[in-house]
């Protein structure tokens, strides 16, 4: 059996050039996985695309574009790229339709949530209330900077082996509300949301932090995310 094919989500800066993070493709290479970049542009073919590769990794990035759930622009609404927004909506849905299984990393957790009919915080600092953490940390991108609690007999829990650890964190929006059958599989002391999961298919984990820079660090729970996505992959 040949390797599976990993489709990665790419930036696209100032709608001209394509770009991702070689932590990407080298935690999922390393895990077993060929990655492929998939740029922006492609909606049409996103069913195409979804009957063609093994499995999905949604990047981190910018803002998502918070009228694809019915607000308007908070001013503290960071850049958004609406072609972005579009493409991976479109092979996020065809990816659940085919029940494959999806790795949505950061802003990929966010696009996951609206996905599915939930919606986002615009800016954590400006719409929760009480002292949060720092969720755009200043330390390098391996440094894992605050806990997370991990819900029991989930599949994070049973993918990590571990209910409570650090993870690094670079973020201003959040998850908000989680529609069925999606469930919150962890969050962090102060009550953001750092993951969520389907309960209905194979393998569809979304979360808040960048496993990809912690693994490229050594991190060994952050190692497992990738190996047991590329195994689910495997089919």
């Amino acid at each position: 059996m040949g390797k599976p094919i990993i489709g990665i989500t790419l930036n696209i800066e100032n709608e001209e050039k394509h770009s991702f993070a070689d932590d990407y493709v080298s935690s999922v290479y390393e895990a077993g996985g060929l990655p492929f970049g998939l740029p922006v542009g492609l909606d049409v073919d996103a069913e195409q695309i979804a009957d063609t590769i093994s499995g999905l990794v949604l990047t981190g990035g910018g803002d998502v574009d918070p009228t694809l759930f019915g607000e308007e622009p908070h001013r503290k609404l960071g850049t958004v790229t609406p072609r972005r927004d579009s493409f991976e909506l479109a092979l996020t849905q065809s990816m659940l339709i085919r029940d494959k299984p999806i790795l949505a990393i950061c802003r990929g957790c966010q696009i996951l949530n609206v996905a599915i009919g939930g919606d986002i915080y615009q800016d954590i600092y400006s719409q929760i209330d009480g002292e949060l953490l720092q969720h755009s940390q200043l330390a390098v991108r391996s440094h894992a900077s605050h806990y997370v609690t991990v819900r029991e007999n989930s599949l994070l829990a049973y993918v990590t082996g571990h209910t409570k650890f650090m993870v690094n964190s670079f973020h201003h929006q959040a998850v908000r509300i989680v529609p069925k059958p999606f469930i919150i599989s962890a969050h962090a002391s102060d009550s953001v949301i750092e993951a969520i999961e389907s309960t209905e298919h194979l393998f569809v984990l979304g979360l808040q932090w960048h496993p990809e820079a912690l693994a490229a660090g050594g991190d060994t729970i952050s190692k497992r995310i990738f190996s047991a996505f590329i195994e689910a992959c495997l089919g």
